[in-house]
Parts: structure tokens; C-alpha cells; sequence
């Protein structure tokens, strides 16, 4: 069915393409995303791995009697920054893959 010379041809170009789907993958890995809330009051950065790796908060919303509103707005910010890893991924793998597989 296929030819020797056209079978090679494809799993040359399959590792090919394994090889820059692993490399974008690792770059993805290595960035960092930062999601904010409103004003930036409070940052959460993730790798690309989705590992919290800082989170800061704004003293000026710091209000013991309103948890609640501070809760909120790392919500917003980590919300946020989990957006931004998905839509990079779909950027860069979802050339690899069959729609709606990133």
C-alpha cells in the first residue's frame, strides 16, 4: 500500500513534528503567566504547568472584615492567569492536535 521511500518520507516528518510539539510543550513549561485582578490589587503567576509560583497581594485590600471581596479578587487573579496557560497551549499545540484536544 505504501511505497518504502513514502513510509520513511512519513515517520520522518512524524518525528519531525514529535519534536516541535515536545519543544513548544517545554516552552510552554518554562513561561510564566500572570493573571490579575482589577487595579492588579492582587497577581498570581503559574508556570506553565499550572504550579502556583507567586502570589501578591496589595496591602490596601487587606480589610479584616471583608475576606470575602479578597477572596474574590485571587479568585479573579488565578482564574486569570489559568486562562491564559490554556489559551497559549491551544496557540501553540492545537496545530498538532485534532480540534479541541488543548
Amino acid at each position: 500500500m505504501f511505497g518504502g521511500q513514502n513510509m520513511q518520507s512519513m515517520m520522518k516528518q512524524v518525528k519531525k513534528m514529535q519534536e516541535q510539539m515536545q519543544n513548544e510543550q517545554e516552552a510552554i513549561a518554562a513561561t510564566d503567566y500572570t493573571g490579575h485582578a482589577p487595579s492588579d490589587v492582587v497577581l498570581a503567576t503559574f508556570n506553565g504547568n499550572r504550579e502556583l509560583k507567586d502570589l501578591q497581594i496589595k496591602p490596601e485590600i487587606v480589610d479584616a472584615d471583608d475576606v470575602d471581596g479578597m477572596s474574590d479578587l485571587i479568585l479573579v487573579a488565578v482564574n486569570d492567569a489559568l486562562q491564559q496557560i490554556e489559551a497559549d497551549q491551544q496557540k501553540r499545540l492545537g496545530q498538532y492536535a485534532p480540534k479541541g484536544m488543548f
